[in-house]
């Protein structure tokens, strides 16, 4: 099964970083934030663009549509260091240019990177290289930004600690106030599979191009090689060792496709102790049940052992490699977006 090369993805700090490494280097920058959309918005709540004194950008607010004006708005932001909401409306011949079928109205938060903006975004990227969630908030009104993480010395409140762990972007209404836009930043998804099978060839793909970082953990000589999984993260170490070290969170999903206890079960052990948003193994109904048995024996009970999910994949009637790939990942994004 011949796999293409792909790059590992993008997450969405690296406007950040981008837009701090400008000023480093003697810079200005700015940003752009969407802060509301309504109708058929080419890009989703809290897309960033950086901008820097020339004019160079990278990220995208609109997919193509508005780009060209929020560059030049923020070309005059930075000589006057202040900050500009914007709203557009992205007309149906627009909207078709950047593949969508229809129009809408997109709002823009831009402002220019001052001394204490930079310092809260520093603050985004140290908890991003923790692994650990935190937001922005913007105050539409006066520009005012500040950061706020969900522990620490300073951490935010419940109620706003409880909107950044489930990753809101969205508009947060106060009484007699402002209006507020929170931006959260949670830990980037990770993908950890446990065997490099052909299923396990598709899934890498697949997984990545919709923003999982992937690693393929196989200590079998001949299967977790570059040539079988190229531009892939590879661990050759025995599963239970590397999913200790890997240290699985609530934004990782632990896949076991080996077919084989020896390596499969430590891996489980593991992901069963852990945060995993998501635990699948695959096997027979049969197999599945026998699996229970031999985990049960560790200590964990019938709920515990429920997180597993076997057989592995929704019910979608896929056969070939790559068809239970995507069956796979359509569970996991189930248990993500949509969990019980």
């Amino acid at each position: 099964m011949e796999i293409p090369q792909i790059n590992q993805p993008v997450d969405d700090t690296d406007c950040i970083r981008t837009a701090l490494g400008w000023i480093q280097e003697g810079r200005q920058a700015a940003m752009a934030c969407v802060t509301q959309t309504w109708g058929s918005a080419p890009r989703p709540v809290g897309s960033l663009l950086a901008i820097n004194d020339q004019g160079a950008f990278v990220g995208s607010v609109s997919g193509g549509c508005i780009e060209g004006e929020v560059v030049t708005q923020a070309l005059g932001l930075m000589r006057h260091k202040s900050f500009k909401n914007l709203k557009f409306a992205v007309s149906d011949d627009q909207a078709m240019g950047a593949g969508l079928a229809c129009g809408g109205q997109v709002s823009v938060h831009v402002f220019y990177l001052s001394e204490e903006t930079q310092a809260n975004l520093n603050q985004v990227l140290e908890c991003a290289d923790q692994k650990t969630e935190v937001a922005l908030v913007i105050n539409l009104s006066s520009g005012q930004i500040t950061s706020l993480t969900t522990g620490g010395s300073d951490p935010a409140s419940p109620e706003m600690a409880g909107l950044i762990e489930k990753g809101t972007n969205r508009v947060i209404a106060t009484d007699g106030q402002a209006d507020l836009f929170l931006r959260s930043f949670l830990p980037p998804l990770r993908l950890l599979i446990v065997g490099a099978v052909h299923i396990a060839q598709a899934l890498s793909v697949i997984a990545s191009q919709t923003g999982y970082a992937v690693t393929l953990i196989d200590p079998r000589d001949g299967w977790a090689s570059p040539a079988r999984f190229p531009g892939f993260q590879i661990d050759r170490r025995m599963p239970g060792d590397a999913l200790s070290d890997l240290a699985p969170d609530q934004r990782t999903a632990v896949v076991a496709l080996c077919h084989d206890p020896k390596l499969d079960d430590p891996a489980l052990v593991i992901g069963l102790k852990s945060k995993s948003f998501y635990l699948g193994a695959l096997g027979s109904r049969k197999n599945h049940g026998g699996r229970l048995q031999r985990l049960a024996s560790y200590g964990f009970d019938d709920q515990q052992l429920a997180r597993i999910r076997g057989p592995i994949g929704l019910d979608i009637g896929a056969t070939t490699p790559a068809e239970i790939a995507l069956s796979v990942l359509a569970e996991m994004t189930k248990t993500l977006r949509k969990p019980d």
